[in-house]
């Protein structure tokens, strides 16, 4: 049991009688959504919340249904009383006015396996951004996204909701889903926080060992690799073919033997789709992810990351 002093929200009739003081006094309220194991990149979107925010909300939920059968839901890293100490210790002169950490049955009623074809109840699907990428070997996982961010919009009700440059793709489908389903929140993304070395920040590196980190951090050099081919020809060329940007990138990650190439992608900035060329001034998100290996494990740990050419 923790014993944080942060106030402490577990069911969704206690987030509803927070957030209404605010509506009647007209406060802005920022929403951070994360499945816990905190780290630096989400408390840069904590704080961008607190600047632009009257009040600051985080939730802190490993949300089931966004992990396939196969996934590592079980194994996922959960540190409740670690994520609260972060929370404290980071925001001491303005601190997080409140903290949202739901079970299961309180935000799946119905119930949920990892099955789809077994699931009850209501789920949310963005078609047109969700089916590639990511989409292609996590099918289920926009759908899981998509519903719980639904349900945590519909909960909070927030002014402003924040997101990091990392999970692109994701931003894509809820900046959709927002529109779609005329919701009045705006959706913030920030850009990707990094280590030292480029390793994009996630709640995932906790399975790599320090030599594994610093190994990792060829995914980003490849992926500037990529930028800089662009870069080099945008101001000569009307349209950049899209299979050099891929080719300089596959080249720095496959000089790892270890490191397994799920996907490398330049796609459309916001349909997703897959651009034969590049055009300068419409650009690209140029993505990937790589598979390498866990600390003292057969077992692979699957990262993403992603730039933006311009």
């Amino acid at each position: 049991m923790t014993s944080s002093k942060i106030t402490i929200l577990r069911t969704v009739h206690q987030v509803r009688q927070w957030r209404a003081q605010f509506f009647l006094n007209n406060q802005s309220v920022g929403f951070v959504p994360t499945m816990g194991a905190l780290h630096a990149g989400h408390c840069s979107l904590v704080s961008q919340s607190l600047q632009e925010n009257d009040k600051t909300i985080v939730s802190i939920f490993v949300n089931p249904s966004q992990f396939g059968p196969t996934e590592d839901l079980d194994k996922y890293p959960r540190s409740l009383d670690r994520d609260l100490e972060i929370l404290e210790a980071q925001f001491k002169s303005k601190p997080v006015d409140a903290v949202f950490v739901p079970k299961v049955t309180e935000m799946y009623p119905s119930g949920i396996t990892l099955d789809i074809e077994n699931q009850r109840g209501t789920f949310v699907t963005v078609h047109g951004s969700s089916e590639q990428l990511e989409g292609v070997t996590r099918p289920q996982f926009f759908r899981g996204v998509a519903t719980v961010v639904t349900k945590l919009l519909n909960i909070v009700q927030p002014t402003r909701i924040y997101f990091g440059q990392k999970d692109a793709q994701q931003c894509v489908v809820i900046k959709n889903l927002v529109k779609d389903l005329h919701i009045p929140t705006e959706v913030r993304v920030l850009p990707t926080s990094r280590e030292s070395n480029g390793l994009a920040m996630s709640s995932r590196n906790e399975y790599l060992s320090k030599e594994m980190k610093d190994r990792s951090s060829v995914i980003y050099n490849a992926l500037k690799n990529g930028e800089a081919f662009y870069n080099e020809r945008k101001e000569k060329e009307e349209e950049v073919k899209a299979s050099g940007i891929l080719a300089e990138i596959r080249k720095v990650i496959e000089q790892d033997p270890d490191f397994d190439i799920e996907y490398i992608a330049v796609s459309h900035p916001e349909l997703l789709t897959d651009l034969q060329t590049v055009k300068p001034g419409m650009g690209a998100i140029v993505s990937c992810a790589v598979k390498v290996p866990k600390e003292n494990s057969g077992e692979k740990a699957r990262l993403i990351d992603n730039i933006v050419l311009q």
